[in-house]
């Protein structure tokens, strides 16, 4: 989670950062950021699978985590649960970063993940160092 946030301070005004890891020995095999500012998909979450596909290909997401600074919103974990990813670990859930002034869709990660029933789910864990990601995000310049 801390390579998550030392990826979510490179956009301070949007903190969310994402590292990809190979679960089995938390190689990390991918990075992103927040650049929604540039194009309106480019979440942190969507930036890092991004970076994974270039790196490694469109293949072996079931044998990663991804850790992110905030809860991924629905199109992130869409994306998450239509490659295939079944370890998703994040910080600050949804309800928090709406309370820090960034809108957001009131439909959890794992409501999302529950209906989709092809997809299966190993992990999903919300509040890891909740305490510094939360931080990010309320202390966020507007």
């Amino acid at each position: 989670m801390r390579l998550a946030i030392g990826e979510a301070v490179r956009n301070p005004a949007f903190p969310f950062g994402a590292v990809i890891v190979r679960t089995a020995d938390g190689a990390v095999l991918a990075r992103g950021v927040n650049t929604g500012a540039q194009h309106p998909l480019w979440h942190g979450e969507v930036v890092a699978m991004n970076d994974y596909v270039a790196r490694h290909g469109n293949r072996g997401w079931e044998a990663v985590t991804l850790y992110t600074t905030g809860e991924p919103c629905p199109m992130c974990m869409g994306a998450l649960v239509w490659a295939g990813v079944r370890r998703v670990v994040w910080g600050t859930s949804i309800a928090a970063i709406r309370d820090s002034g960034i809108d957001q869709i009131t439909l959890g990660a794992a409501e999302l993940a529950a209906r989709a029933p092809f997809h299966r789910v190993d992990l999903l864990l919300g509040g890891v160092l909740a305490h510094e990601t939360d931080a990010l995000f309320a202390g966020r310049p507007r």
